[in-house]
């Protein structure tokens, strides 16, 4: 054997363009549904992109209160949640998010403040989003990735896109199974 690295690259190139051939040979004319659901790396990818422009966004904006607000988008519609000051926020938020190019919905979940906080407060909502969160990762029935999670004064805001009404009704029941709650409020939508 004068040269085992070109044969091994002949080899190789022969058995994948059998392998081509015989995929293509084999093809039925049966027609193939995809998933209504699904995405593709490329929406996928232009939806994080969108996520971040919101977010900079909304950073960017000396009007709103930024670090309360999550931000999560499918297939181009923008969702919206958290908690902020008043009114003139939210309408803001809103205001600046649709200007952003490539946003084709937004969904407004973002909710007042129920008064002023204390330390010990933020504290326990810390907690109890850290506990929810942790739930809702050890259930099999959630995909938790999908889901955000904001505690104000122990009410617990879950916002995101998900598969079904099983899991938003999954998800509601874990995260009021978790200490401390005083309410769940559900912002959660379908994936389209």
């Amino acid at each position: 054997m004068k040269n085992p690295l070109g044969l091994r690259l002949l080899t190789t190139t022969l058995a994948g363009v059998m392998t081509i051939t015989m995929v293509a040979c084999s093809k039925t004319d049966e027609p193939t549904v995809a998933p209504v659901a699904s995405t593709t790396v490329g929406t996928d990818v232009d939806d994080t992109l969108l996520t971040t422009h919101v977010k900079t966004a909304l950073a960017d904006n000396i009007d709103i209160k930024s670090f309360d607000l999550k931000v999560e988008t499918r297939k181009g519609e923008v969702m919206l949640s958290g908690f902020v000051d008043n009114q003139t926020q939210i309408e803001r938020a809103v205001e600046v998010t649709r200007a952003i190019p490539g946003v084709l919905l937004v969904n407004n979940n973002v909710r007042l403040k129920q008064g002023d906080i204390t330390i010990g407060t933020k504290i326990d909502d810390g907690v109890i989003t850290a506990k929810v969160k942790a739930a809702l990762m050890a259930d099999d029935t959630v995909k938790s990735a999908d889901i955000a999670v904001v505690t104000r004064d122990g009410i617990v805001q879950l916002s995101g896109f998900v598969n079904n009404q099983t899991q938003i009704d999954r998800a509601i029941a874990v995260a009021k199974g978790v200490e401390g709650i005083t309410q769940v409020k559900n912002d959660m939508s379908i994936k389209k």
